[in-house]
């Protein structure tokens, strides 16, 4: 999508700006630096250490000096800001540019937009400029201050506590998604922090840590990711379909049956855990009578189905990733659906939701029902996305995202014996757009489950506290 030209107004309110800060000094005071500080803290979260970033609206490069990214550049209206800022930052490359007007002839992995587009001339030229200096797997991250402060951050103007600013607009949530869905980007998550914005004998970092997350609506500062949008084109994409099997001989032949030929070819990868009955043997056989089809079969190294989906996705060689489990509560047969929402860009990771369609009277137990709808709640706070049903076994992303998940691990730690935490979470680090595939849950036909209801349990609550201490209560 091209840049419109912008208009004589808008021109207008470009040069007040320029000027303002041509003559303002770089914001300096502690007031300021706690500020930076905590903008940069979550950028350091949100983006990967080798990532190149741009940040629109740079100023003096304060927020960028913070993070230890070495591919960096910066665009600004005001030369002055441009000078301190190379100064600042000798490793990065600043040109004096007004944001609608982007043309530096390259791509970046990072766009930040921070407290810079409420003094936009005009929100939505701005939004179609990054446009051109994004990938497909560009993430833009926008932060803003919440116009429910405005009152007390006027109030701090005049109190000499915080900088003047020029004259802005006050853009809310509904606005900010409303002109990204208008410059073809797409929201992936929205969140707010810092109920106190400035240090205050050391109050503030119980607050920022332990009260905002549960005060989010009432943050000074609103932080916003998303992606470029455009529905793609479907084309063919090769796909593995790991089976973590155990104690499911019965199951086997159906997985093979049932499971259909998606995209460029599909493989099948069974990955025996442990079994007590003859499933290593029957997926031996089952193998053997189906020369027709890709299938690679092997046992896992250690125990676990996360253990065992990751041995499964290291041998895999299609694009895309899926997991199936044997058990086949979840039909085989809707798999194409996960596929679609990939390769046509509606999604970077699809996740499986038993939830939403009526299900067969065993399904699921009722108290499991009631323990996968609080844990779809918590988890929809903890990423800032809609998550109906995180505990559903078929979770499907590319290869390429699962491995930046596998290289990211440490910071999550390898705490999930079940993996489904470990790659939710692990998408929500990298702003994945995750979609809900609602599907139609069944009972299983042979064997037992090997969900353990209390134990189990009690192991996902404490894995949910954990990621919130990484997630959530960081400040």
């Amino acid at each position: 999508m091209a840049a419109r030209p912008i208009t004589a107004l808008a021109q207008e309110h470009l040069q007040n700006v320029r000027a303002f800060y041509e003559d303002a000094a770089s914001p300096r005071g502690r007031i300021s630096r706690f500020y930076r500080r905590n903008l940069a803290r979550q950028y350091r979260y949100l983006i990967p250490e080798d990532a190149s970033v741009l940040e629109v609206g740079c100023g003096s490069g304060e927020l960028l000096a913070l993070l230890p990214n070495r591919d960096v550049a910066g665009v600004d209206l005001s030369a002055q800001q441009i000078e301190r800022a190379r100064t600042l930052v000798p490793h990065g490359v600043f040109q004096v540019a007004a944001g609608e007007t982007l043309e530096l002839g390259r791509t970046f992995d990072a766009i930040i937009v921070s407290d810079t587009l409420n003094l936009a001339a005009d929100v939505q030229s701005l939004l179609e400029s990054l446009l051109a200096v994004s990938n497909p797997r560009t993430r833009l991250f926008i932060n803003y201050q919440n116009h429910l402060w405005r009152p007390a951050l006027n109030l701090a103007v005049r109190l000499g506590l915080k900088q003047p600013q020029p004259v802005n607009n006050w853009l809310g949530q509904l606005d900010v998604a409303n002109l990204l869905q208008l410059s073809n980007w797409q929201r992936i998550s929205s969140w707010q922090i810092l109920l106190l914005p400035a240090p205050l004998l050391g109050i503030e970092y119980v607050v920022n840590r332990w009260l905002t997350p549960l005060f989010q609506p009432l943050g000074a500062v609103v932080f916003t990711v998303a992606r470029p949008y455009q529905l793609a084109e479907a084309t063919p994409r090769s796909v593995s379909v790991v089976v973590p099997a155990r104690n499911e001989a019965g199951n086997i032949e159906a997985a093979v049956v049932r499971t259909p030929q998606m995209g460029a070819w599909t493989e099948l990868i069974f990955v025996e855990g442990n079994s007590t009955d003859d499933t290593w043997a029957e997926i031996q056989r089952v193998k053997s009578a189906y020369p027709d089809r890709r299938i690679k079969v092997l046992q896992q190294s250690g125990r676990g189905k996360g253990n065992a989906v990751r041995d499964g996705f290291a041998v895999a060689e299609g694009e895309i990733l899926m997991i199936l489990d044997a058990d086949l509560t979840m039909p085989p047969e809707e798999l194409p659906k996960f596929y679609d929402a990939l390769v046509s860009n509606r999604a970077e990771f699809a996740n499986g939701s038993r939830l939403v369609y009526p299900m067969e009277k065993r399904a699921m137990r009722f108290l499991n029902m009631c323990a996968n709808k609080g844990f779809g709640l918590l988890f929809s706070w903890l990423v800032g996305q809609p998550l109906k049903d995180t505990l559903c076994g078929t979770k499907v992303l590319y290869r390429g995202d699962y491995q930046r998940i596998a290289a990211n691990r440490a910071y999550f730690g390898d705490f999930d014996p079940f993996g489904d935490f470990d790659l939710l979470f692990g998408a929500s680090k990298l702003s994945l757009r995750i979609a809900d595939i609602p599907i139609r849950y069944r009972e299983r036909k042979y064997g037992e489950t090997n969900i353990q209801r209390w134990r189990h349990g009690w192991i996902l609550l404490r894995m949910v506290m954990f990621a919130a201490r990484k997630m959530k209560f960081v400040a």
